[in-house]
């Protein structure tokens, strides 16, 4: 494990992150003297920041547009991290060990919720975000993916992640008929307001919404939804944070905290505030 105890978040922008609040909450109930910051790095800036830092780094949080490139970075990658093709956490050391905890933090945010497993999904928006939210379906049992894009030739790369997965996965654009599903995933941009007579039918035929997006909330498909319980972007950003800090302090993200819960409690605080 790595000695340092600096640690940060990266991404272009970075100004609205919300990771150094939630870091800092669980590193105060762990008693853990960590520095956890913020810095605004391009893809382009990436390789020359990294190949910076010194020996008191431990790991850094990576958000958009950094993803790839981390993966990239890493020598080592967890399974997540090599179905998707992205990194947001690494560790630091002798060798640069990649994780994808965005995919963990789909699944815990619906546990939580009571969606411990599914049979059909409808992924809204076919980018990176979907990517991880097709190999959480996929963990929680799914066998079908409905996937909704702008442009569809440019999500056929989840069709083979499907693949993979063992998921089938049907492409189609927005405006196509809806059939009914266990969970939608909403990965599209924040503020994105579909047409109603686009959004009316995916809400009726969705079943449960994960909506990756939470601010602003509720969101305009969240406001539009039927009865179906919804789960906003929040409850990712929590758990995927939980398990990066599970990874920087023992290099397992499946490995629970001490006094977990109240790490959680502290963290799930630091977001309401």
């Amino acid at each position: 494990m790595p000695g340092g105890s600096r640690l940060a978040v990266w991404g272009d922008p970075i100004a609205h992150s919300k990771s150094p609040a939630l870091h800092a909450a669980a590193y105060r109930i762990l008693g853990l003297d960590w520095e956890y910051g913020r810095r605004q790095v391009d893809a382009a800036q990436f390789p020359e920041a990294l190949q910076s830092l010194d020996d008191s780094w431990r790991g850094l949080s990576l958000t958009m547009p950094l993803k790839e490139s981390a993966y990239r970075a890493a020598s080592v990658r967890d399974r997540h991290a090599e179905m998707t093709g992205a990194v947001n956490t690494l560790l630091l050391g002798d060798e640069q060990r990649g994780y994808n905890t965005d995919v963990g933090g789909i699944v815990d945010a619906l546990a939580e919720n009571g969606v411990r497993e599914v049979g059909t999904v409808r992924l809204l928006g076919g980018g990176a975000t979907a990517a991880s939210a097709l190999v959480a379906a996929g963990d929680l049992g799914a066998r079908k993916a409905d996937v909704r894009a702008r442009r569809p030739d440019r999500a056929q790369s989840l069709v083979a992640l499907g693949a993979e997965l063992g998921v089938a996965v049907e492409v189609h654009p927005f405006d196509a008929s809806a059939t009914p599903v266990d969970l939608t995933v909403a990965t599209l941009p924040s503020g994105t307001v579909l047409d109603a007579a686009i959004s009316a039918p995916l809400a009726e035929q969705g079943g449960v919404l994960f909506d990756a997006a939470y601010a602003p909330w509720p969101s305009a498909l969240a406001a539009s939804w039927s009865d179906a319980p919804i789960v906003s972007g929040l409850g990712m950003l929590l758990h995927q944070a939980v398990r990066q800090i599970r990874i920087f302090r023992d290099g397992d993200p499946m490995r629970a905290l001490d006094d977990e819960d109240a790490v959680i409690a502290a963290m799930r605080a630091a977001l309401d505030a």
